[in-house]
C-alpha cells in the first residue's frame, strides 16, 4: 500500500529546501486536515547521504535544537551528497510536549517499519522506513533523558552481528565527541528505529544529552557539536571537526546488574548522583512511604562497580520504574 505522506520539497533537487511532510490527518478541529511536519533537505553533487532527527519522543529538546540550529546555518557549498534534517520527528507529541503521540498514544521508537495503513506515528515510521532511509548512508537520532529520566550525555551504538558495521556506528559515536560514548544495552530493541536503521546496513548512531524534560546550554552546545562532528565524520560536511576540552570517556554497560528498577512506590531519595564512582553494594538510592510517616525507606544497592550513568527524574518513583544504570569506565 503507498503511503499518504507527501512531501512540499523535491529530493532529486539539488540545493537547500525547507518544507513539510504532509501527513493526512482528519479530526474534530480540521476534517480535511494535514498534519505538517517540518523538513530540511540539503544536497550538493555525489556522496553519502545522512539523516538527523530529534524528537522521536516528544519531550526530548537537545535534538530539536541542534538539528533546528543546522537547518538555519547548513552551508550548501561546504556539503557533499545529502542531508536529510527532520527536527520534530514526533511532531504529535513535540507539539504536546509528551514522550508519546496524543493522537494514538504510539511510541515512535517501538512501532518501526511502521506500517503505511495504520496511524499517524506508524504512518511516519512507515515513511521514514521506506522513503528517508533508503537516501542515507548515516542516521543520526539524537535523545535526551525526557520528563522521566536523566543521563550523562553520551552518544552510542550496538553490538552487532556485522562486526564491520558495528565497527563502523562506533567511531562514527566516538566522532560524535560528547563527553562519554559506550555500547548501548537496550531493555527492549524491539520495533526501534535503531533496530530498522541497523537492519537496513546504516551506520548508526544515537544520544542521551540530559533529561528532566529541558535543556540546558551545555547539552545544547554538546549537540550542536555532535551534529557537525557527526557530518564531518561522514564525510559529507567538508569541515574540521570541533574538538571538545578532552577526549570522549569510553563506558561499558554491564549487561547483568547494570540496570536498577524500582521495587517499591514513593519518594526517591538519591544517595548517588550521575557521574559518581560507586562499587558492588554501595547506597545508591532510598524510597520513602509518601502516604505515612514513621515507617523506614527501603535502600537500593549497587549490584556492580562503576559510575551513575543514568537516573530516574522526578523524585516520586513507581514501582517498575527504571531507577539508575551504572556503567563502567573502560578508557579515559
Amino acid at each position: 500500500m503507498a503511503n499518504p505522506i507527501s512531501a512540499t520539497i523535491d529530493f532529486e533537487r539539488e540545493g537547500l529546501q525547507h518544507g513539510f511532510l504532509q501527513i493526512p490527518h482528519s479530526s474534530n478541529d480540521s476534517a480535511w486536515g494535514s498534519i505538517m511536519l517540518p523538513i530540511s533537505y540539503a544536497s550538493n553533487g555525489d556522496g553519502p547521504g545522512a539523516i538527523l532527527t530529534g524528537a522521536n519522543h516528544g519531550d526530548e529538546y537537545e535534538g530539536p535544537i541542534a538539528l533546528q540550529h543546522l537547518a538555519n546555518n547548513i552551508d550548501i557549498d561546504k556539503i557533499r551528497g545529502r542531508v536529510v534534517i527532520v527536527p520534530m520527528m514526533n511532531y504529535p507529541a513535540f507539539q504536546a510536549a509528551t514522550r508519546v503521540s496524543p493522537i494514538d498514544q504510539l511510541n515512535m521508537n517501538r512501532i518501526f517499519p511502521g506500517d503505511a495503513s495504520g496511524s499517524v506515528t506508524r504512518l511516519i515510521a512507515d515513511y521514514i522506513t521506506r522513503r528517508l532511509l533508503p537516501m542515507c548512508d548515516y542516521v543520526l537520532d539524537i535523545h535526551s533523558g525526557g520528563k522521566t529520566l536523566e543521563f550523562l550525555p553520551f552518544a552510542a551504538y550496538h553490538r552487532l552481528e556485522n562486526k564491520a558495521q558495528q565497527a563502523a556506528c562506533e567511531a562514527a559515536a566516538q566522532a560524535f565527541a560528547a563527553p562519554y560514548y559506550l555500547s548501548l544495552i537496550e531493555i527492549d530493541a524491539g520495533g526501534m528505529y535503531d533496530t530498522q536503521a541497523e537492519t537496513m546496513g546504516k551506520v548508526f548512531v544515537s544520544t542521551e544529552l540530559g533529561g528532566g524534560g529541558s535543556s540546558t546550554p551545555a547539552t545544547v552546545a554538546i549537540g550542536k557539536r555532535g551534529v557537525h562532528n557527526f557530518l564531518v565524520h561522514a564525510g559529507i560536511l567538508d569541515d574540521s571537526p570541533q574538538r571538545p576540552e578532552r577526549p570522549a570517556v569510553k563506558l561499558d554497560m554491564q549487561q547483568a546488574n547494570a540496570y536498577l528498577f524500582a521495587r517499591h512506590n514513593g519518594l526517591l531519595e538519591p544517595c548517588a548522583g550521575l557521574g559518581d564512582a560507586v562499587q558492588a553494594g554501595d547506597l545508591v538510592a532510598r524510597v520513602y512511604n509518601g502516604e505515612r510517616t514513621g515507617e523506614a525507606p527501603v535502600e537500593y544497592h549497587a549490584a556492580g562497580n562503576g559510575i551513575i550513568m543514568g537516573r530516574h527524574f522526578p523524585s516520586l518513583i513507581k514501582i517498575g520504574d527504571f531507577m539508575n544504570v551504572i556503567a563502567r569506565i573502560v578508557q579515559e
